[in-house]
Order: C-alpha cells, then structure tokens, then sequence
C-alpha cells in the first residue's frame, strides 16, 4: 500500500521548468534554417580546402608556385585547360590553378577573420565609449566616426601601398583601420538606448564605476548584433581583399590570392575561360556561403524582422 502511494507522489510530482536564453533559443532556430545550414557545411569545407592546400599539392606534384611551361602550356604558350594531370587547367604561367585556388583561400580567409577582428574590436571599444559616456566623448567620437566613413577608402590604400609597398600586414591594417566606424554607429546606438535601463541604474546604486557598467552589464546586451554585423562583415573584407589584390595592392607575386588571380586572368578569359571561371567561382561561392549564413543568423537572433 505504501509502495503504491509512493508511486502516485512520484508520478504527481512536477517537473521542473528550465528556462533557455535568448542565445540557445537563437542557436535552435539557426539550427531550423536549412539555407544557413547549408551555407554552414560550405563554408566548413571551404575552411578545410585552406587547411589541407599542402594535401591538394601532395596530391598533384604540383607546388603552388611551380611553373609548367613544358606540360603546362600550349605550344602557342597559352594556358592548358583541365586534364587528367591539371585537373582545374593551368594559369599564363603554367602553374595548377587547383593548388593556387586552395591556397588563395588560406590568404582570403586569414584577412577575412584577422581584419574583421581588428574591425569588431575597435567598433565596439569606440562604440560602447561614446554610447555611454555621452557629452564631449559622444560628440568627439560620433564626428570621428562620421569622417572615417567619409575617407576615400581605395585612394588610402593606394597612397599607403605607395609608401610602404603590398603586403598582407598592409592590406589587414588597411581594411581593419578604416571598416570600424560602421560597427562602432550601430553599437552606440544600441548603448545609447541601454544606458537609462533600470539594470545600468541598479548597477551604479551598488557603486559599480562606469568601466565595469560598459563592460559586464551593457556589452552583453549587444553581442547580438555585433555577431550578426560580424557574419556579414567577413564575406566583404573578403571582397575588399580580393578588390585590392586585383588592382595590384594586394600581396605581392608570386602569392597564390584569387583577386590576384583573376586579374593576371583578364588577357586570357576568350581563349581559357577556366582561368578566370574558378577563381571566380571560389570567391563567389565562398562570399554567397558567408551571406547566406549571415542572414540565417540575424533572422535567428532577431526573428520579428521582416524577410526580404
């Protein structure tokens, strides 16, 4: 009899209610979208197409920067399309443009994440600065922000490249120094609506100083859009990386880089339309992926947003 009301107490017994945060509840409906997913596998493989470069030119015999001239051209010297041992066709110089392309995504992703880091990092700092702050920081900031969108961004990239040559620190520096201010006007503009909230305010009545408010109570509140803003702002460093290299301010030759190759591609796309077609197919791909997966994440971490 005992063990039976027992059971009854047990089987009575509620459950316990488990909350989920806004991040898992972001997290279960990017998991829902089958278009972010997909770009998710495209860009996974894209990443371990950079990782294993070494493998494709293991696999080939054919280092990325070796020229072909015997095999790898024409009698006429033009470039060689795909075969059996050039599986993606040559390049002006006879080199497999298979094993330049997986290499260039080493470069194109490398800029892509180290200069969106520089951007993100330094649009927040400054953003959450003038958001809470306010008054002459706000104003200093806000200007600062509207002249740094204002530059003549390709016209500094020559003039510094001019100065100091091509490089990849340069092309980092460039494009993290000069994307910030449209990271740091959407943070200032969430802070400035964060910073009158009732939490900011329980915050300083416990005597908590305005570096630990910005820091633990209010950059919480706009990791979401930073990590929305950031999905979106990889593919086009990536574009501008691709953009400077194609106008000869990117890394320097021999360096496989797909801007790079694309433009040595512009004298040959009548008569070898591989040149220029996978390069171009791998920077649009991997663009598209990073896109699409951007937007899979903005529509999860703020779902009342119209879909266009």
């Amino acid at each position: 009899m005992t063990s039976a009301i027992e059971m009854v107490d047990v089987i009575d017994e509620p459950k316990a209610i488990e909350g989920r945060s806004p991040f898992s509840l972001a997290l279960r409906r990017l998991r829902k979208d089958k278009v972010a997913m997909i770009s998710l596998v495209v860009i996974v493989l894209i990443v371990l197409m950079a990782i294993l470069a070494p493998v494709f030119a293991a696999v080939t015999g054919h280092p990325p920067n070796e020229q072909y001239r015997d095999i790898g051209l024409t009698p006429d010297g033009l470039p060689r399309g795909p075969n059996g041992t050039f599986w993606l066709g040559t390049d002006d110089l006879g080199r497999d443009i298979l094993v330049r392309i997986a290499y260039g995504a080493r470069i194109s992703l490398l800029v892509g994440v180290i200069a969106t880091a520089i951007t993100v990092v330094i649009g927040v700092v400054l953003g959450l600065a003038a958001g809470f702050l306010g008054g002459i920081t706000d104003t200093i900031l806000a200007r600062l922000i509207d002249v740094v969108l204002s530059v003549p961004f390709l016209l500094v990239a020559i003039a510094l490249v001019s100065v100091t040559g091509p490089s990849l620190t340069v092309t980092v520096l460039v494009i993290g120094c000069f994307s910030w201010a449209s990271v740091a006007r959407i943070v200032r503009g969430q802070v400035l609506s964060l910073r009158e909230r009732e939490f900011v305010e329980a915050a300083r009545s416990l005597g908590a100083g305005d570096r630990r408010i910005m820091f633990v109570d209010v950059l919480p509140n706009v990791i979401a859009p930073v990590i929305v803003y950031t999905t979106l702002l990889i593919p086009v460093v990536i574009v501008t990386q691709a953009t400077l290299s194609f106008l000869g301010l990117g890394l320097p030759p021999p360096t496989p880089d797909w801007g790079g190759m694309i433009s040595e591609s512009q004298n040959y796309y009548t008569t070898a339309w591989w040149f220029i077609l996978f390069p171009g197919l791998a920077l649009l791909v991997t663009t598209l992926a990073f896109n699409l997966f951007g937007d899979g994440v903005r529509d999860a971490f703020d779902p009342r947003a119209d879909r266009t």
